[in-house]
């Protein structure tokens, strides 16, 4: 099982953002700005494009649904989306909440947050998805 999979059995702690029976949503521990979330799928699969048709439907409805909570959560131009997924092996979407395309630059500093700033912030995007 790897870290990820971990993460959306609830064996590793994480800042929950959204989650279905097949995907589960989290922040970066490392966030490019504050409401820098990863989507996953519960199940484990390496590379995205490995997912079936209707399942990468499925997975990018989801996203669509945590990116909409992110943009009420944090007033942002647009939500970016990114799928790099090298450090990691199961697939992974980056949401980044965006005043300019320089905040989806994955080379800027990471901000540090405290727990209670990634606790708010989880909490503020979890409550705007259960309104959907």
């Amino acid at each position: 099982m790897d870290i990820f999979s971990k993460i959306a059995a609830g064996e590793i702690p994480s800042y929950k953002c959204a989650e279905s029976d097949k995907f589960y949503a989290f922040l970066d521990i490392n966030p490019l700005v504050k409401g820098h979330t990863l989507v996953i799928p519960r199940r484990e699969v390496d590379y995205i494009f490995d997912m079936e048709d209707d399942e990468l439907a499925e997975y990018h409805v989801f996203a669509k649904k945590v990116a909409i909570a992110i943009k009420r959560a944090f007033p942002c131009i647009k939500v970016g989306e990114a799928v790099l997924g090298l450090e990691v092996p199961h697939a992974h979407i980056h949401l980044v909440p965006m005043q300019s395309e320089k905040d989806m630059i994955f080379s800027n500093p990471k901000l540090k947050l405290s727990e209670e700033e990634f606790k708010q912030i989880a909490d503020k995007i979890y409550n705007e998805f259960k309104q959907l």
